[in-house]
């Protein structure tokens, strides 16, 4: 089961690795090779695929990035008075907050499936990839958010770094 739990941060890193590559290539074909040939009246290569490649690589890593740090609870807080209430208001607040997480990961998924339906006949012009697969990331990262946010729900009082800590 641990091993389940870490396939998002997996995927998340190779999604980075793909995306550095990706990009490297880009501007590698863009900035050298592609002068190169032109000084030397050849025929162009064809790399208008990563640009394609890249925007859905990029659209993943968010998605799935954004489902990680709700997990982690690793977004940003701005805590100015919730120190201040009492234990037992904190945790209301904690769940009240990641309720409304929940609530945004579920939009999030109902409306990028929207969007696959809408989306599934297209293709992208270079690869002509479903742009389903584009769109997909939105319900994946939607539910993931969903779920971690109700687990999260479910444990008011047992985040990383408890309320207390603000105080100090």
């Amino acid at each position: 089961m641990r091993y389940v739990l870490m396939l998002p941060r997996i995927v998340l890193g190779s999604l980075v690795l793909i995306a550095i590559g990706i990009m490297l290539y880009g501007v590698l074909m863009r900035y050298v090779v592609l002068p190169v040939t032109d000084w030397l009246d050849w025929d162009a290569p064809n790399f208008f695929w990563v640009e394609e490649v890249g925007e859905m690589v990029l659209a993943w890593l968010t998605m799935i990035g954004a489902a990680v740090a709700v997990k982690e609870r690793s977004h940003f807080a701005l805590g100015l008075f919730l120190h201040r209430l009492p234990y037992r208001a904190q945790g209301m607040v904690h769940v009240l907050h990641n309720l409304i997480i929940a609530a945004f990961g579920g939009l999030t998924a109902w409306l990028g499936y929207k969007l696959v339906l809408l989306n599934i006949t297209l293709t992208t012009p270079a690869l002509e990839i479903n742009m389903g697969w584009l769109y997909g990331c939105a319900v994946a990262g939607g539910i993931m958010m969903l779920l971690y946010a109700i687990d999260a729900a479910r444990h008011p009082h047992a985040p990383e770094h408890s309320f207390a800590d603000v105080r100090e």
